[in-house]
C-alpha cells in the first residue's frame, strides 16, 4: 500500500504554532488540508510513508518514506509557500547535490504550498554534534562549494533591504546603542555590495547534516542571491552560547570572525557589519517569538563586536 491515510498522518504542533505565526488568516484551511495533500502526494509519487518526523521542519511537513519502485529511502517535504521557502526548489536544482541534498521531484500543487522529495540524509546526525573546531572547519568547506554564480534569468530574490529598527518594540531600552549601530551598518553595507553569489540564507550547523555519497550536506535553504559575507554572518553566530560563556568575549568574536573571514576569503569589516545586521533581527524576532534567553545571547554577541 503506497499510500496513508490522511488520518494516520498528524501534523506536528510546532509546525501548527509556526504556520499560525506567520499565516494567521490561512492556518486553519492549510493545516487542516496538510494530511489529505500529503497523502495525495505519497499517491502521485509512489511513495511509502515510514514516518512523519516530529517536530520536523519549522515550515513544513517533514517524513520518511520509501519509494516504492526500488524500495529507495527518501524524504518528502510538504511547505508552507513564503518569500522565504519559494526558491527551495531552484536552489536544490542549481546546486544539483553538490554540498547540498539532492533534490529528486519537486511540485506546487497550490500556491501556498511546496513540495519536494529530497535524498534522505541522516537527520539524527547534525554537524552540530562535532566539536566545535571540527564544525566549523567542514562547515566553511561546505559553504565554499555552495558559493556559486547565480544562474542566469534567475530568479532568486536579492538580499533583504535590513530595518534592524523594525525589531525596535520588542528590543530593550539598553540595545538602543546597538540597534543604531546596526541600522547605519545595514544602509551602509545594503548599497556598496560589489559581488552576487548563489547564497544559502540560513547557513548554520543544524542545517548541515550526515549523508552517505558526502560526508556532510546542507538542507533547507533560504535561498537569496548577494555577497558571501551576508551568508557567513549566519555561520558566525552560530553557537554563540560556547563563545559568550567563555572568559574575554571580545577577543573571541574577533578571532572567530577573523578565522573564517580568512577561510573563506571574505572582507573582515563587511562580515563584522553583516554579523551584528543579523545578530540584532535575530534577537528582535526571539523575542517575538517569546525566546528572551536566545534575544540575550544575541545581542551579548552584537555587543561584543
Amino acid at each position: 500500500m503506497s499510500a496513508a491515510a490522511p488520518g494516520q498522518i498528524t501534523v506536528p504542533d510546532r509546525l501548527t504554532r509556526n504556520v499560525t505565526a506567520v499565516r494567521p488568516e490561512e492556518a486553519d484551511r492549510w493545516l487542516a488540508a496538510l494530511p489529505a495533500l500529503v497523502t495525495a502526494e505519497l499517491a502521485r509519487l509512489r511513495l511509502t510513508l515510514d514516518r512523519v518526523l516530529d517536530p520536523g521542519g519549522s515550515l513544513a511537513l517533514v517524513a520518511y518514506v520509501h519509494r516504492d519502485d526500488d524500495l529507495a529511502p527518501a524524504v518528502l517535504k510538504v511547505s508552507l509557500r513564503t518569500p522565504g521557502t519559494a526558491h527551495e526548489a531552484e536552489a536544490l536544482t542549481a546546486w544539483a547535490g553538490r554540498g547540498a541534498v539532492l533534490l529528486l521531484d519537486s511540485a506546487a500543487p497550490d500556491p501556498g504550498t511546496t513540495v519536494l522529495l529530497l535524498e534522505r540524509l541522516h537527520g539524527e546526525i547534525p554537524l552540530r554534534s562535532l566539536a566545535e573546531p571540527k564544525a566549523m572547519l567542514e562547515a566553511t568547506s561546505l559553504l565554499h562549494r555552495l558559493w556559486t554564480p547565480v544562474p542566469a534569468e534567475h530568479a532568486f530574490p536579492g538580499l533583504p533591504v535590513p530595518s534592524p529598527s523594525a525589531a525596535a518594540p520588542d528590543l530593550p531600552a539598553e540595545a538602543g546603542p546597538l540597534l543604531a549601530e546596526a541600522e547605519e551598518a545595514a544602509a551602509a553595507l545594503a548599497g556598496s555590495a560589489t559581488e552576487e553569489f548563489l547564497l544559502h540564507g540560513d547557513f548554520h550547523h543544524g542545517n548541515v547534516l550526515a549523508a552517505d555519497r558526502a560526508p556532510w550536506l546542507a538542507i533547507d535553504p533560504r535561498p537569496l542571491a548577494g555577497e558571501r559575507a551576508y551568508d557567513l554572518a549566519r555561520l558566525t553566530l552560530d553557537r554563540a552560547d560556547t563563545l559568550v560563556g567563555s572568559p574575554g568575549l571580545p577577543a573571541a568574536v574577533r578571532r572567530r570572525l577573523h578565522q573564517l573571514a580568512e577561510a573563506l576569503e571574505v572582507d573582515r569589516d563587511r562580515l563584522r557589519g553583516w554579523t551584528l545586521v543579523r545578530a540584532v533581527d535575530l534577537a528582535g524576532a526571539a523575542l517575538t517569538a517569546g525566546r528572551r534567553p536566545d534575544a540575550e545571547l544575541y545581542l551579548e554577541f552584537a555587543g561584543a563586536l
